[in-house]
């Protein structure tokens, strides 16, 4: 029974995927005499959490009740009052936990608190599937730096273009829609300045059944070679547009930025481009925790080589294009022997209609 309602909050959590940044998706479900009587998810950012949304939901009393939680109930005060506190008050019995929060203000201390006010609680309940749903939320909120997916499409002899350039479409329409919902799901969509000066592209998202949110875009343009009429610069979006940037770039293409409300951040010139390791936290400082790569293969090598990449999702289509000259997911200089690839692991396999998707985690020794 633990791990049927533990999957019906997990459920629940994900309706706040998106919506929630820099949070964590959370859900609970209220449980009494063998029925649901009360659920909740964490909506938004600054809203009530998702304990307090099964409280003001439920259809009966909650006194003596089991709560089951996908994330440890906060005790300390943030945007909202702690949950600990509002559980304890509502005379819950049992809270079955599934992940401990590793927030450094919580981090045992809200199951800690329950259970010297008398509450049993058991956690570990589905712990690896609530881990993998907030996985963006861990890595930000222990360093400070965003989550990192590198997402590429390529055709099956491993091509991202033609060797014209032409890269629409390589998937299928089904992968494509997948692509949109991990943008709504990320803080930020990155790409390179060769992406934005071939595909001209607007970063948005279009989800088709619901209003989809916009992340932030981040272009990486060494020396500002971007066109102020550039579609992400001139779109109806709620979103912001970042551009990053070195020394090599104008003051006065900076400041003609600016004025099209573009935020520019300046990092180091390392290695004759920008320093992403330096833009990782300089946008984790921006409260950005989670950063959606779909960039060519010049900036997926970069990224790769400086370390900040987290996830890979890539997409194979049953495609032959050929070509010498047609680009590959990963470009740049490459290692000289295989015992120094880059390996990884954690790898699942799915399928949209004909195309594979591959997504795996890049293993750090």
């Amino acid at each position: 029974m633990d791990v049927k309602y533990m999957r019906r909050a997990l459920e629940l959590a994900e309706e706040g995927s998106g919506f929630t940044n820099p949070n964590p998706v959370v859900g609970a479900v209220i449980v009494k005499e063998g029925k649901i009587i009360g659920e909740g998810y964490h909506k938004a950012y600054g809203s009530h959490h998702a304990e307090i949304n099964a409280f003001n939901n439920a259809k009966e009393d909650v006194k003596g009740a089991t709560m089951y939680v996908t994330l440890e109930p906060c005790s300390h005060f943030g945007k909202t009052p702690p949950c600990a506190n509002a559980i304890i008050e509502k005379g819950i019995q049992k809270v079955v936990v599934a992940l401990q929060d590793p927030n450094p203000q919580v981090e045992g201390k809200g199951i800690k608190l329950l259970r010297e006010n008398g509450i049993e609680v058991v956690d570990g309940v589905l712990e690896k599937e609530s881990r993998k749903l907030n996985e963006i939320f861990i890595k930000y909120i222990t360093t400070n730096e965003p989550f990192l997916i590198l997402k590429t499409a390529m055709t099956l002899d491993g091509k991202i273009s033609t060797y014209t350039g032409d890269s629409k479409w390589i998937t299928n329409e089904k992968s494509r829609e997948y692509v949109h919902k991990l943008r709504h799901r990320v803080a930020a969509i990155m790409v390179g300045i060769s992406t934005v000066l071939q595909d001209n592209p607007y970063l948005n998202t279009r989800l088709g059944d619901r209003e989809g949110r916009d992340a932030t875009r981040i272009i990486v343009d060494t020396s500002a070679r971007i066109s102020l009429g550039a579609n992400m610069l001139n779109m109806k979006s709620s979103a912001k547009t970042i551009i990053a940037t070195t020394e090599l770039a104008s003051k006065q293409k900076l400041q003609e930025l600016k004025n099209k409300g573009v935020e520019i951040i300046m990092t180091p010139f390392v290695n004759d481009q920008v320093d992403l390791k330096y833009l990782m936290k300089a946008l984790g400082e921006r409260k950005i925790d989670s950063v959606l790569l779909e960039g060519g293969s010049e900036i997926n090598y970069s990224a790769i080589e400086a370390d900040i990449v987290d996830k890979m999702i890539a997409f194979i289509a049953p495609k032959l294009i050929g070509g010498r000259a047609a680009k590959t997911p990963v470009g740049g200089l490459g290692r000289a022997l295989m015992k120094d690839a880059v390996t990884m692991n954690e790898i699942e396999v799915h399928r949209f209609d004909n195309d594979i998707m591959i997504e795996a985690y890049l293993r750090r020794e």
